[in-house]
């Protein structure tokens, strides 16, 4: 009769952990134990497409399942955002956003996610740069020559972007901020055509990452470039001053991108993913390709949940000055 009443409760005892486990959506010892989708919210073949692609391969090998990409496009990049949110929080379906996380608060009003308070997060990726370029036959021939020119005519100078929510659009605010004129604006539906017109001369200035304006830059005919965005220079643009130095202080956009997955998603499970991408980070053939597409991994402190975290608030609070200040919206 005893031994009838101990076996009874251990059968209790392991169904309730069971369900535990099962409600938690991960169990200590078995995740993963299917494949990892990661999604984009932009198109592929576009600069984050290509970040996600890269780390897949050896955050898949450190797991032992696969980790799947798949392109979630569409509302500024708030689609798939908002798909991760509703997603199951179990692990399997996690996010990589760049800075439009930080922007999107303050760019829609009517936003259906938190990125403060709706996310678990993982860790942050790497830093994209970004240069301010000009048409080719533009007047100013040096940063000192521009400042002038756009301040005298800022009602005739045209800023070309990719559209509400690109980091070229955040960037051009930021330097209309901090030069304090109101340039025409010329939005795109990408930054190919952007980059197309200002090389054939239809706008005049465009702010965009390295992975789009490098080769324009090396080719040197095509547009002339006045800065690097970042505090520091680019190894790979080693004569290329930086905006802070040549009087804009404290200019600083980068193209940054970190990882996510649903609130309530098992601790075990973030662990994993941060082990994972940690992993990814140091993997000999990302690290070439990211040195390729003139960009920077972040250091070990930034790539955690809780680097992210301080990160994605700061940046949050830095950008709702800057788009207050432009009186921009995306609705």
């Amino acid at each position: 009769m005893q031994y009838r009443s101990i076996r009874r409760r251990l059968i209790c005892a392991a169904a309730a952990a069971s369900a535990f486990a099962a409600s938690s959506g991960v169990m200590a010892a078995g995740w993963p134990d299917k494949p990892v989708t990661l999604v984009v919210p932009y198109s592929a073949g576009g600069p984050t497409d290509v970040v996600a692609r890269l780390l897949a391969v050896p955050m898949g090998q450190y797991l032992g399942q696969s980790v799947l990409v798949e392109n979630t496009v569409g509302a500024g990049g708030t689609l798939a955002p908002a798909r991760i949110v509703r997603s199951k929080p179990d692990g399997y379906t996690i996010l990589i956003h760049h800075m439009g996380m930080a922007t999107a608060p303050s760019l829609y009003k009517k936003l259906p996610y938190d990125p403060l308070k709706d996310f678990e997060y993982i860790g942050q990726v790497l830093d994209v740069p970004m240069t301010l370029l000009s048409r080719k036959d533009f007047p100013a021939n040096n940063f000192a020559e521009l400042l002038d020119y756009v301040k005298k005519h800022q009602d005739k100078v045209s800023l070309a972007n990719a559209g509400v929510g690109a980091v070229s659009q955040l960037c051009g605010m930021l330097f209309m901020h901090q030069v304090g004129v109101k340039l025409t604006v010329v939005p795109y539906k990408g930054a190919g055509p952007a980059m197309n017109d200002l090389m054939g001369g239809q706008v005049d200035l465009l702010c965009d990452q390295t992975t789009q304006t490098m080769p324009v830059i090396q080719d040197g005919k095509r547009a002339k470039v006045f800065g690097v965005t970042t505090p520091q220079r680019l190894s790979s643009l080693p004569n290329i001053p930086t905006l802070d130095e040549q009087g804009l202080k404290g200019f600083d956009v980068k193209v940054w991108h970190g990882m996510y997955a649903p609130k309530g998603t098992p601790r075990e499970a973030i662990e994993q993913l941060n082990k994972a991408l940690n992993v990814a980070l140091k993997d000999d053939n990302v690290k070439k390709r990211i040195a390729e597409l003139s960009s920077d991994l972040v250091t070990p402190d930034k790539a955690t949940p809780e680097g992210l975290r301080k990160h994605l608030e700061a940046e949050v609070a830095r950008w709702r000055i800057v788009i207050k200040a432009a009186g921009v919206s995306a609705e």
